[in-house]
């Protein structure tokens, strides 16, 4: 239901929604920007939207893989997922 029309306040609601694309959703925060010595990621506070797209989708590639690396294997990646995947799983590896 949360895909027809008018359903949401805005059309690409539904698109940003958990799931829709295959792949499970990033993080989400909210303020304050420091909670429970948990801090937000810089780049989602940095206002540059083209950073926190990619990131968004590095997070929610890098879940997948961790949590239900099935439906990786039926979904076809681009280069850039591709590259995203590998940042994050380096990142992951390094800390």
């Amino acid at each position: 239901s949360r895909l027809l029309p008018g359903a949401l306040g805005h059309v690409d609601s539904a698109e940003e929604d958990s799931f829709t694309d295959g792949l499970l959703d990033c993080p989400h925060y909210t303020r304050p920007e420091v909670y429970a010595d948990q801090r937000v990621p810089d780049v989602l506070l940095s206002g540059n939207h083209a950073h926190i797209r990619r990131w968004r989708l590095q997070q929610s590639l890098g879940r997948t893989y961790e949590r239900r690396a099935d439906l990786l294997e039926s979904r076809s990646l681009s280069g850039e997922e591709k590259k995203l995947l590998a940042e994050y799983i380096r990142e992951r590896d390094d800390s």
